[in-house]
C-alpha cells in the first residue's frame, strides 16, 4: 500500500487537457480554476439542457461510506443530475439471496472456525477474502474439508481439498442437482424444513425433473460426484456455503445465488453454530442511507436513471444526450462493459468529462479536467462489510498528499460555488458519521456510535442468531417458494435457465480478477504488476491441441465487441470450450490486452447487475 499511496505517478494538483482525448496532454492548473470551470460549465448546461445533461459515474473505489455515499450523493441530489443505478458488483446476487433469506443475512463468519465442511462457490477467497481462508485453516486442523466449486482452479482451487470444476453459468443447475438427491435419499431435515421455511413440499417436487444425468450434462459435473457431493453435505454437520460474487454475473446470476441460498435449509444447517451460508453480511450494519444520501434533496423524482453497466450505450444516445460525465472512485473505461463502447463516447467533443483520483487513470486520459484525490489514509470515513460484522472508523494517519481533496471536501466546494444553502453542504464528516449511525430500524447497531467508534477504532454489531427467529421475507421464513419472486415475474421456486447465447462463437469467457489487482486499482502500481508478471489465458489442453496452441503461444481472442491478444496457459484448471483471463490489465497503447473490450453490457435476471462472465469469444493461435 505505501508504493500505491507514494506512487511517483499520484496527482498532486489539478489539471487541463490541453491536447487531444485520450492523448494524455494535460497543464496544472488552481482549484479555484478548476472548481469555476465545472460549475461555470454545468450551470450553461442546466440553463440550455437540464440537469439531467449532467451524470455521475462511481462506485465504492475505497469503500469508505462517506467516500462513496456522502456529500457527494447529496450535491447530485440537490443539482437534479441523472441517478446512476450503482449495479456493477452484487446487485443480481443480493436481490437473489433475499428473495430466500430476506437480506443479506448469513452466518457470523467468526463461527466458521466450528465449521466442518466449507463449500467455496463462485469465490476466489484466497485472493478475495483471506480472513474467511485464515478461519477455515484453522477449522481444518479440526478435520473440516474445504471443497471448491468454480469455472477455474484458480489459487483457492488449487487450496481445496477438493476442487469441483463446472461450466459457467450453470450453478443454479449444479444446487438443483443436489436438492434432487439429498431430498431422494432422504438426507433432509425434515423438522427444519416445517418450522423455519415455506414452499419445502413443492421444492420436492419441483427437483425431480433435475436427476443426476440430466444436471451432468448441463454442468460437466460428473454424476458420480453429484452423489459424492450431495452426500457430503447431506451428512456434515455444521457445513457452510460461501456464496461469491464470480456467479451471479451471469445473465442468470440472481437465480443462481436465490438456489444456492436455499441449500442450508434442506439440511437445517442453520440452528447448527459454524452451519449456514453467506453471500453476504451487509444486512447486520445497514445504517441510515437516507440520513448521509440525503434523497429528499431531488426534487424531481422522476429523474431518469442510467445503468452504469450500460454506460458506453448512455454516451452514444443521441436523444437527451449526456454532455458531462463526473467520474470518480471508478476507472470506466477500465472497469465497465463493453469498453470499445466506453472510450467511443468519451471520445465525443460535446462531452465535459472531469475526473477526480489518484492517479492519471485510463478514463483520465479523456478527462477535460482532471481533480488529485484524497487517499483513505488522509481522510475521515466510516466503513462497513460485506464479510466481518464489525463498523470500522477510519482518522487521518498522514498528511495530505499535495494539493489532493476528498470526495467530501470536493463537493462542499463545488455546493459552495453553486449557491447551495442547505445546512447538509456544511455538515462535517464527524456530522455525516453521528446521522448515518443514527438508525433505530437496525438493532444491531446497537452502541455503535461516533463516540465508541473513536474510542475502539471499531465495534462488532450486536449479534444474534437468524434461528430461531423471523425473517425479513414476507413470510418471516426461509422462503424455498416465493410468492413476492412470482409478483415480479420470476420462478417462485429455485429454477435454471440457461445464459444468453449470444452469438455461435465456441467459447465461453470468464474474465476473471487476478491476486495482485484489485479491479483497476495496483493494476498501474510497478510493484503489483511484476507480481503478476503478465496476463494469461488458461484454456484446456484438449482444446490447446485441437488448435495448435503451446503454452506461452500468443493468442488471439475476438468476437463482435473487440479483440484480445494474450499468452496462452493449456491445461487442466478449465472444462473445455472455457476460456478464463485474470485481471484488468492496464490499456496500453500497442497492447490489446484490455478484457472489458469483450464483455457483454446486457443486464442480469435480478438487480440489473452486470453479466461480465456470459460473454463468448472466438481463439486463435497468432503466427
Amino acid at each position: 500500500m505505501t508504493a500505491r499511496i507514494y506512487d511517483s505517478k499520484r496527482l498532486s494538483q489539478p489539471l487541463k487537457r490541453i491536447g487531444a482525448k485520450g492523448e494524455g496532454k494535460f497543464i496544472p492548473i488552481s482549484w479555484d480554476e478548476a472548481i469555476d470551470t465545472i460549475t461555470s460549465k454545468w450551470r450553461n448546461l442546466i440553463n440550455q439542457h437540464g440537469p439531467e445533461s449532467i451524470l455521475p459515474y462511481s462506485f465504492y473505489g475505497n469503500m469508505g461510506n462517506l467516500s462513496a455515499e456522502g456529500m457527494d450523493r447529496r450535491f447530485f441530489h440537490k443539482l437534479g443530475a441523472s441517478r446512476l443505478e450503482r449495479s456493477i458488483c452484487n446487485a443480481a446476487g443480493a436481490i437473489g439471496y433475499g428473495y430466500t433469506m430476506g437480506g443479506s443475512f448469513g452466518i457470523d463468519p467468526e463461527e466458521t472456525i466450528h465449521t466442518k465442511l466449507f463449500i467455496l462457490w463462485g469465490i476466489n477467497a484466497v485472493s478475495t477474502n483471506m480472513h474467511q481462508v485464515t478461519i477455515a485453516q484453522q477449522a481444518r486442523k479440526n478435520g473440516a474439508k474445504v471443497v471448491v466449486i468454480d469455472v477455474h482452479k484458480n489459487q483457492t482451487g488449487k487450496w481445496a481439498d477438493w476442487f469441483i470444476p463446472i461450466l459457467p453459468g450453470t450453478d443454479s443447475a449444479l444446487a438443483l442437482g443436489l436438492m434432487h438427491i439429498l431430498y431422494a435419499e432422504n438426507l433432509v431435515n425434515q423438522p427444519f424444513l416445517e418450522e423455519y421455511t415455506v414452499g419445502s413440499a413443492e421444492l420436492r417436487e419441483h427437483v425431480r425433473q433435475y436427476d443426476p444425468a440430466t444436471v451432468s450434462a448441463i454442468t460437466g459435473v460428473s454424476i458420480d460426484d453429484l452423489y459424492t457431493l450431495a452426500r457430503m453435505y447431506g451428512s456434515t454437520t455444521p457445513s457452510f456455503i460461501r456464496i461469491g460474487n464470480g456467479l451471479q454475473h451471469h445473465d442468470n446470476g440472481g437465480m443462481a445465488v436465490r438456489t444456492i441460498a436455499c441449500l442450508p435449509a434442506l439440511t437445517g444447517q442453520w440452528v447448527a453454530k459454524g452451519g449456514g451460508a453467506m453471500k453476504g453480511n451487509s444486512g447486520y450494519l445497514a445504517f441510515n442511507t437516507n440520513a448521509l444520501q440525503r434523497p429528499d434533496l431531488l426534487q424531481n423524482k422522476k429523474t431518469r436513471v442510467i445503468n452504469m453497466n450500460q454506460i458506453g450505450q448512455a454516451l452514444l444516445e443521441k436523444e437527451k444526450p449526456i454532455l458531462s460525465l463526473f467520474v470518480y472512485n471508478s476507472n470506466p473505461v477500465l472497469v465497465a462493459p463493453n469498453a470499445n463502447k466506453v472510450q467511443q463516447g468519451l471520445m465525443r467533443e460535446d462531452l465535459f468529462t472531469v475526473v477526480h483520483d489518484l492517479f492519471l487513470t485510463e478514463t483520465a486520459m479523456y478527462a477535460d479536467l482532471v481533480l488529485p484525490a484524497a487517499s483513505s489514509y488522509e481522510t475521515e470515513d466510516f466503513y462497513n462489510s460485506y464479510w466481518h460484522n464489525y463498523v470500522q472508523i477510519q482518522k487521518p494517519v498522514i498528511e495530505t498528499y499535495g494539493q489532493s481533496k476528498s470526495n467530501v471536501e470536493l463537493f462542499k466546494l463545488l455546493a459552495a460555488s453553486m449557491d447551495f444553502k442547505e445546512s447538509a453542504f456544511q455538515d462535517s464528516e464527524e456530522d455525516m458519521i453521528r446521522q448515518a449511525l443514527d438508525f433505530p430500524d437496525n438493532p444491531y447497531l446497537e452502541g455503535i456510535t461516533y463516540e465508541s467508534l473513536s474510542e475502539n477504532q471499531f465495534v462488532k454489531a450486536k449479534m444474534r442468531p437468524l434461528f430461531p427467529g423471523k425473517l425479513r421475507t414476507p413470510s418471516g421464513k426461509i422462503e424455498l417458494y416465493s410468492e413476492q419472486m412470482k409478483q415480479h415475474g420470476y420462478e417462485p421456486l429455485p429454477t435454471y435457465t440457461s445464459i444468453v447465447k449470444d452469438s455461435d462463437l465456441p467459447f465461453l469467457f470468464i474474465p476473471a480478477p487476478n491476486h495482485n489487482f484489485l479491479n483497476s486499482t495496483f493494476s498501474n502500481n510497478d510493484k503489483h504488476i511484476s507480481m503478476e508478471k503478465e496476463p494469461k489465458l488458461h484454456m484446456n489442453a484438449v482444446d490447446a491441441l485441437k488448435l495448435g496452441i503451446d503454452t506461452g503461444d500468443m493468442v488471439r481472442i475476438w468476437n463482435e465487441r473487440g479483440e484480445c491478444i494474450l499468452k496462452a496457459a493449456p491445461g487442466d484448471t478449465v472444462l473445455a470450450g472455457v476460456l478464463v483471463s485474470q485481471g484488468l490489465w492496464q490499456n496500453t497503447p500497442g497492447r490489446k490486452q484490455h478484457i472489458n473490450t469483450l464483455t457483454p453490457d446486457r443486464l442480469a435476471d435480478m438487480g440489473n447487475g452486470a453479466v461480465f462472465f456470459s460473454g463468448r469469444v472466438n481463439l486463435e493461435k497468432i503466427l
